[in-house]
């Protein structure tokens, strides 16, 4: 199997609330997904680079969806991009943790009926978490990025990009907003996927 890459296709500028941000589409050679990067400043070559890779999240992110934390998590994201000046943004097309949407709903069902997120995945034939950040490693590597603080509560991500060779020096949590819609869903990452959350 020939080896994954990526490549940078087009960039264009994107006033947003929280500042004006490049977003630049990548397309990698594995399929048809096209993941995005949104940088603010001077990014190339950067240590300490303020970085978030956050995984697809259309209900969260497009319609606020009140069940899970991704679109607050992104937004707080580019809020603190903004307040330092510059930093990185990647956004990989891997909607559900991996399983895809029409997946996510059904795991969404099976939630309703009792199940944890873990559990959900899991009866529907999936792992738990399937995502890979392979093409995130590979858009730092595009944009000569040396060091990252990556914003992030889970420890896996910093596990596995440093697996690729991402040279994560901090963590900079992302607290979340509970709410009774997603109290449940908190309290499975922080149980059953060591992220680091304090619950009350």
């Amino acid at each position: 199997m020939n080896a994954l890459t990526v490549q940078r296709m087009a960039c264009a500028r994107l006033p947003a609330p929280e500042g004006e941000f490049q977003l630049c589409l990548y397309h990698n050679s594995r399929d048809d997904k096209e993941h995005l990067a949104l940088v603010m400043g001077a990014v190339a070559g950067a240590t300490e680079l303020l970085v978030r890779v956050h995984s697809e999240c259309f209900t969260g992110d497009v319609l606020g969806s009140q069940r899970c934390d991704c679109g607050e998590q992104l937004h707080r994201a580019m809020r603190l991009i903004a307040d330092a000046g510059r930093g990185l943004i990647i956004y990989l097309r891997q909607e559900g943790r991996g399983i895809g949407l029409l997946n996510k709903l059904r795991a969404y069902n099976l939630q309703d009926e009792g199940y944890d997120t873990v559990d959900a995945n899991l009866r529907l034939g999936h792992q738990a978490d399937e995502r890979d950040y392979t093409v995130a490693a590979l858009i730092l590597q595009d944009w000569g990025v040396r060091s990252i603080r990556l914003m992030t509560n889970n420890p896996t991500k910093i596990e596995s990009l440093r697996g690729l060779g991402v040279d994560v020096t901090s963590r900079v949590a992302l607290p979340p907003s509970i709410t009774a819609d997603n109290a449940g869903y908190l309290r499975t990452k922080a149980e059953r996927m060591r992220h680091l959350l304090t619950l009350p």
